[in-house]
């Protein structure tokens, strides 16, 4: 339906910025009613803070932080919302051969700091070691009695590779069962958008330069998609003239070079933030193969030399 001229000089976009989930969350709603909005975004804050206490291991009585206490001992009950989470993570996990890997938790952090203290790769065998309890296949779902056990004695799961995604997702559901036809969640560069802007055109999209974070590489028009992004330009390390990500393969323990950065454009937030650092860790041409194998989903990959290299059928403007 076209939007007429009132609507447009009436209708604006009401922002709030708060940190949640320990990253910078910013949620957007297009309406002429600033209070209902106001009331929007506090329902959808609400929403995010109670996924946080859910998938959190920063507190003990999280539900991860119980599975993570009973590794090697005994199967957790936990609510149904979080064993799809785990049981859809697994799927991922699968679909990238373990490049996406939840029980990454496991990983010995002492090995990794990516500051100036760091002057030396590790010891590729030490490495390996180190991720020696990482291995998706030790999760064992029981969905009868909706039960998560880890089999390892040590293994340890955590969301951070899509807890933000899936809070962006549960937050733009909430907000569209309020009313609101339009609108951005913006998990700290992980966000999904809906409807469209005030004067009736698509959302624009900026996808960072990895050498210039607040300079856009280039943008994409986008409404009812999601859009995310894994780079080395946040946290990494220099050694011998060579930069490392903090992206460490779950695989081999050490760190992944030759990209940049990934953005993955598909409808569900969740899934975006799921296959970012995947493809990252999986590179240019495997990473571009299997997104290229999947609907409805597309990527956007810098290498090292500040190339860009993109899936099928994705149209970005420089």
């Amino acid at each position: 339906m076209p939007v007429t001229e009132s609507e447009i000089n009436t209708t604006v976009v009401h922002k709030r910025v708060l940190r949640l989930m320990g990253n910078r969350f910013e949620l957007s709603v297009v309406s002429e009613d600033e209070l209902w909005a106001r009331q929007c975004i506090d329902a959808a804050i609400a929403e995010i803070s109670r996924i946080e206490r859910l998938l959190t291991t920063f507190k003990d009585d999280s539900q991860t932080n119980q599975i993570n206490g009973q590794a090697g001992i005994q199967p957790v009950k936990v609510d149904r919302e979080v064993f799809d989470l785990i049981d859809r993570s697994l799927k991922i996990s699968g679909l990238t051969q373990g490049a996406f890997d939840i029980t990454y938790g496991s990983i010995d952090k002492s090995l990794w700091n990516f500051d100036l203290t760091m002057t030396a790769l590790p010891d590729p065998e030490v490495a390996r070691n180190s991720v020696r309890l990482i291995n998706y296949r030790n999760v064992l779902l029981d969905a009868e009695n909706c039960t998560v056990f880890l089999k390892e004695k040590g293994m340890r799961i955590g969301f951070g590779g899509i807890g933000k995604g899936y809070a962006a997702d549960k937050a733009k559901q909430l907000l569209q069962g309020l009313g609101v036809k339009s609108g951005i969640v913006n998990a700290s560069g992980d966000l999904v958008t809906w409807g469209m802007q005030p004067n009736g055109k698509p959302w624009t999209i900026a996808i960072a330069d990895p050498d210039h974070k607040n300079t856009p590489l280039s943008t994409l028009n986008i409404s009812n998609m999601a859009i995310a992004t894994s780079g080395n330009y946040e946290k990494y390390v220099v050694i011998k003239g060579k930069k490392y990500s903090h992206t460490v393969d779950p695989k081999t323990g050490l760190p992944v070079t030759g990209v940049k950065s990934v953005s993955i454009i598909c409808p569900s937030a969740e899934l975006a933030d799921a296959m970012a650092t995947p493809v990252m860790v999986m590179g240019i041409r495997v990473g571009l193969d299997l997104v290229n194998q999947l609907k409805h989903i597309a990527c956007v990959i810098v290498d090292d030399h500040s190339n860009i290299h993109c899936s099928n059928n994705i149209n970005i403007k420089k």
